[in-house]
């Protein structure tokens, strides 16, 4: 009996960020599974909302995996177009960071052949998104392809600027996500804080903000608890990722996510935080139940 209750209390600690996580021990793989597969419906704490990436369970119908998503506590979903927010909708669920604006990750505001298309649809999904009570949509840099730095902030300075009055009325924020470029997306160009921080001054619209991208940080500059306390007001969402193998961001990988979600919250940041790591355990909504405790501080 004893055994039993020491167990409950050890996974309870685990799931409220104590214990384990607050000593930085290891935790055992008998305690992870416990984590994972506790059927406890307590209240999260409410200093993070949470949310998830929809690409990274393409597998589950979305209707199936809102009602799942509702059941943990996340407010929303994230990178969901226009045709599935009715299903969000119908189970009180928000789209976190809308998409379909974007040609592609490669073709970007950087490169000014795509400019006129990039416009139209983004002036488009901007009233899209505003309509629909939401706030965030993304956008992407684009690639290099030999451009220097200098010349790439300057083509995306000129069309985004062609979007940023309407964004600022419609009270929408374009969010470019920052990506790494040494290991999944070779050559794109926002794929360092400085640079898109520079992008976002010479803008200078506080409608335009970067998606800070924990998992694709950490390849490519590191420091993310320094680069959260030093450049918050420039990040308008954050994204997690287990570092190496963009996995579960449990023991297995080398970020300890506690506490770069304890330095997010002291910013006292009000958007949203989701995970966008793949599942790589048989069941990909324990891991996510597992994600959300862990990073509920």
């Amino acid at each position: 009996m004893s055994s039993k209750v020491n167990r409950r209390k050890l996974i309870k600690q685990v799931l409220t960020g104590s214990a384990a996580f607050a000593s930085g021990m290891v935790l055992p793989t008998k305690i992870l599974a416990a984590v994972k597969n506790n059927s406890s419906t307590d209240a999260l704490k409410g200093n993070i909302n949470h949310s998830a990436c929809r690409w990274c369970y393409s597998k589950i119908p979305t209707l199936t995996l809102a009602q799942n998503f509702k059941k943990m506590g996340l407010v929303g979903m994230d990178l969901v177009g226009p045709s599935e927010w009715k299903i969000l909708k119908d189970n009180q669920l928000i789209s976190t960071m809308c998409n379909g604006a974007e040609i592609s990750l490669t073709e970007g505001f950087n490169t000014l052949q795509y400019h006129d298309k990039l416009v139209k649809s983004y002036l488009d999904h901007i009233n899209y998104v505003a309509d629909a009570g939401y706030t965030n949509l993304i956008c992407f840099s684009g690639s290099r392809r030999g451009m220097d730095d200098e010349t790439g902030l300057n083509n995306c300075v000129t069309g985004l600027k062609k979007i940023m009055a309407l964004a600022e009325k419609r009270g929408v924020m374009i969010q470019m996500e920052l990506l790494n470029s040494r290991v999944d997306h070779k050559d794109y160009m926002c794929d360092r804080s400085t640079w898109g921080i520079e992008l976002c001054k010479r803008l200078g619209s506080p409608n335009f903000k970067l998606l800070f991208d924990i998992y694709h940080m950490q390849i490519d500059e590191g420091d993310i608890i320094h680069s959260i306390q030093t450049n918050h007001s420039y990040y308008g969402h954050y994204h997690t990722g287990g570092v190496p193998g963009r996995n579960e961001i449990d023991e297995r990988q080398e970020l300890y996510y506690p506490a770069i979600m304890r330095a997010i919250v002291a910013t006292g940041f009000k958007g949203y935080v989701a995970q966008e790591f793949i599942p790589a355990d048989q069941d990909p909504m324990a891991s996510l139940a597992s994600a959300v405790k862990i990073c509920d501080v």
